[in-house]
Formats: C-alpha cells, structure tokens, sequence
C-alpha cells in the first residue's frame, strides 16, 4: 500500500491569523496527531513570497521566524512533522524548470487563483514571471514530496487542478512517475474564507483586517468591539441580519454549544442566538463580547506557548534546518525518479556508454 503524504505550506509575509487558523493550521495538527498519515510536510514558502516581494527580501527573511513561531504554538510538532523552507530545498527549482514545458501561457492566465491575484496587485503585463509560474512552483512543491493529501483553504483549489494536470501529463508523456494530489478542504463552510474584521471578503495583512494568532487580549477585543455588523441594525430592537454580518460568520466558524453553557447560558446554541437576532432584542455588542470569550479562550494557549518559544530563537532556527535537511533528502528522490523517466540520468548506471 503506498504511503499517505501530506504537504502543506504557507508564504511569510507576516504572522498568521485566525483566517489562517481555521482555513488550515487547525486541521493540520489534527491530521498530524490523527496518526493517518506516514509523513507530514509543513513549508515555509519563502520563494514563492518572493515572486512578489524580490524588492523587499527582508520582510520575507524577518517573518520565516514568525511563522515557524506560530507553527509551534497551535501544536505543530517537529517529531511528527517535517517543518522545512523552501529556499532549502534547490531541487524544486529543477523539477519547476522540467514542469513550465508541460503547460501553456494561456493556461496559466486561465487559473482563476491567478487571474484574481493579478487584479487584486494590478500587476497586467507588468507580472513578474516569477509570480505568473506560481502554480507550476507549486506542483514542483506538491510532487516533490510525494503528497497524497494537500489541506488548504478553498481559494486554492484551482492551484490544486492544475498541479493535477502537470502529473498527468507528465506521467502521460514519461510513465507513472509522479503522485496525484488530492484536495482536503475545510469540513466546516465557515473556515473556508474566513471575513476580515471590515467584512471584506478576505482576511488580509496588506487591508489591516486582520485578528493575529499572536495578538495580545486587549487587541483581539479592540478588533471584536470594531468588526462589521447589519449596518441596518441600529438599534437594539431592529430585526438583523445574519447575513454578511461578520461577527455570525465568525461564530459559525468557532461557536460551540459549551460555549453557550459556559458564557450565555439563555441560548441553547447558536441557533437559537441567532433567531432572537433576527427577530430582533439582541444587541450587537452582546453578540460581540461572546464572541471575544471564545477567541479569548482559542488564542490564551497559543498566545502562552509562543512566548516560551521566543525565548530560544536559536532552537527554532535549529528546528528550520533540521527539516530542510529531511526535506532535501525526500525531494532528491522524487527528482532522481523524474530525470530516470525523462532519460536524462545520462551518467547513472555507467553513463551514456551503456546505452549503446
């Protein structure tokens, strides 16, 4: 039977957030502890974060510490998980190189991930290629590692179709050679795109709408207190609306009925709290202080493990490079495999002379 792989990644242009949590890092320390899987791949993406940062290679250098900090304080564990950096590992610049002659222009312009990341940066024609060959780079990550299962959130499912298409074509053109990934999306529909705080769309550290894994209370309450509501709600006993109203999209995404019991003990569930507020006689700000208990209690540990970590940065560098090691090792297999296929292994097994 062969192997259950996972590879996850996350790019470090800043700290991560509670999108981030409940879109993936959540999930992935229960896989991780599930005992289901033979491996588990964690990346820091710095190359990648450098497609669209190569001016500014500082911030993605400071914030390869955040990451890993924050790593370490939701319980990803490096006994059980290879947490490695990209840069590390040159081999995923080759199988990369390999991969851009299996797919088009026109089907990268096609990926609607790219497509929307093009507008959002108002790149046009000026995209660095770097960045428009994202999700080539990123089937190099995928396959490289043998992954069987990739846990993102729902923006990157596109990413995912196409890394597909590069194995089967690859495996079409060479031989069965590469491993097809397979998707695993959030279970709760909440945690698939987790609101910023403003109800934008998108929790996002360039908007500023962001609740951070590190933030200290007062923050997370200031944020809470600030968050987009029914702007049709004004007073207490207007009818609201539950949807788009950011706090109840956040409930959903970390409401538990012992919540309830523990800090609003008249609602059953959060059923119940939210047909009293579409009825009307509910407050926003009730709402929005029991939401700031379950955060409170979400974040405390995490917020307490990490301090500890800080305390050794060293040990956290040590971690990074011991992964990389591992990661090096697992990725020179899979493109070993890949050059064998492709017939370009001109020295091995006695070089070129052995052909004839």
């Amino acid at each position: 039977m062969s192997e259950k792989i996972i590879l996850t990644a996350d790019r470090p242009t800043g700290r991560l957030h509670i999108g981030h949590y409940v879109g993936s890092l959540k999930r992935r320390v229960q896989l991780q502890n599930s005992g289901e899987f033979d491996k588990v791949f964690i990346m820091i993406a710095d190359a990648q974060a450098l497609t669209d940062n190569a001016d500014n290679p500082e911030k993605v250098r400071q914030n390869i510490l955040e990451v890993a900090l924050d790593y370490l304080a939701i319980g990803l564990d490096p006994e059980k998980s290879v947490i490695f950096i990209q840069s590390q590992i040159p081999e995923l610049c080759e199988l990369s190189f390999y991969y851009m002659n299996l797919v088009t222009v026109s089907r990268l312009q096609r990926n609607p991930t790219v497509k929307a990341e093009i507008k959002a940066r108002d790149f046009e024609t000026s995209i660095p290629v770097g960045f428009f060959t994202y999700p080539i780079s990123q089937a190099a990550d995928i396959t490289a590692f043998r992954a069987t299962t990739v846990p993102v959130g729902e923006d990157q499912e596109p990413m995912l179709e196409q890394a597909k298409e590069i194995v089967h074509k690859f495996n079409t053109i060479y031989g069965e050679t590469l491993v097809e990934p397979e998707i695993l999306l959030p279970d709760n529909k909440a945690c698939l795109r987790l609101p910023g705080i403003d109800g934008n769309a998108k929790m996002s550290k360039s908007l500023g709408n962001c609740i951070y894994l590190a933030d200290e209370p007062g923050d997370v309450k200031k944020k809470i207190m600030s968050m987009f509501t029914d702007p049709n709600h004004i007073r207490v006993e207007d009818p609201g609306r539950i949807e788009g109203n950011t706090v109840f999209t956040y409930l959903d995404a970390f409401a538990l009925d012992d919540h309830f019991a523990r800090y609003l003990p008249e609602y059953k569930n959060l059923d119940e709290l939210k047909e009293h507020y579409k009825r009307g006689g509910l407050g926003d700000v009730k709402v929005k202080k029991f939401l700031n208990h379950i955060l409170q209690e979400e974040l405390e540990p995490i917020r307490n493990r990490r301090k500890e970590y800080e305390k050794d940065p060293a040990a956290i560098y040590q971690m990074l490079h011991d992964g990389s090691i591992k990661a090096k090792r697992a990725a020179e297999e899979t493109l070993s495999e890949v050059k064998k296929s492709m017939g370009i292994n001109y020295f091995d097994d006695g070089g070129i002379a052995s052909d004839k």
